[in-house]
């Protein structure tokens, strides 16, 4: 469905055109964008409205500054987190990006680590599943995406040590074969060093520091079903936005 621009304001409404361009593939990274000239010719407005358009798209990630050569097009690097994959899944909607691709880089079982263990409530050394993925699209690395589940529910959902796409991501498969849902999440932001079996996968050097988004999930019983930890890849960033009205 087409966006209504109509009530936004002049500026907002044209950098929101120009973004449509971009996204459709009319301008390609590396293009200049509309000039405030061409804008205020094209659109009928004034200096100082057309002067605010490229503000808005370099701030929206779309277009970069570049001294002696102007305003040019970039695609902003865009990371949908596992949480938000689940609001995505729980929407009815695809839970891989238009762009997006995944690598299944492993699926094992291991014993738990001290992390690991307090977040799924187990011993040290319990044995638990992991399965690690990485997702890429047109820029490169988006994350490198590693979930962990007790023993017990790997049992229960073979498919999870399977090397191949969960239709349902690990949620929906956890739903569908224990009939435990998904009730409660906590997501924490942290500045982490990228461990040394991640940075092969991540294209950087272990030790690097990047953005890692963790969540944790809890059942309807308030029992934890998952852990999963996140690094972002280079020049990744995090944004959320919000409706306030």
């Amino acid at each position: 469905m087409a966006r209504d621009l109509s009530a936004l304001p002049p500026y907002q409404r044209i950098a929101a055109q120009i973004i449509a361009r971009i996204e459709s593939g009319e301008l390609q990274p590396g293009d200049h964008v509309p000039s405030v000239s061409q804008i205020m010719e094209t659109e009928g407005v004034s200096r100082a409205t057309a002067a605010r358009v490229p503000g808005v798209l370099r701030a929206e990630g779309y277009a970069t500054a570049t001294p002696g050569v102007g305003t040019i097009v970039t695609k902003p690097k865009k990371l949908t987190a596992g949480a938000d994959r689940l609001a995505k899944l729980q929407a009815g909607g695809a839970t891989i990006g238009d762009n997006e691709r995944v690598e299944i880089l492993d699926a094992v079982r291991e014993a738990a680590s001290q992390e690991v263990a307090d977040a799924l409530g187990l011993e040290v050394g319990a044995e638990v599943a992991r399965r690690r993925r990485r997702y890429l699209d047109s820029t490169g690395v988006v994350t490198v995406s590693t979930t962990w589940v007790s023993g017990a529910v790997a049992d229960q959902a073979p498919e999870f040590l399977e090397a191949a796409p969960l239709p349902k991501m690990t949620f929906g498969l956890i739903e569908e074969r224990t009939g435990r849902r998904v009730a409660r999440r906590r997501d924490t932001v942290a500045l982490r060093e990228v461990p040394e079996d991640v940075a092969d996968a991540l294209e950087v050097e272990a030790g690097t520091p990047t953005v890692a988004v963790i969540n944790h999930y809890w059942d309807q019983n308030g029992e934890p079903t998952e852990y999963a930890v996140d690094y972002l890849g280079a020049g990744r960033e995090l944004s959320s936005e919000y409706d306030l009205d």
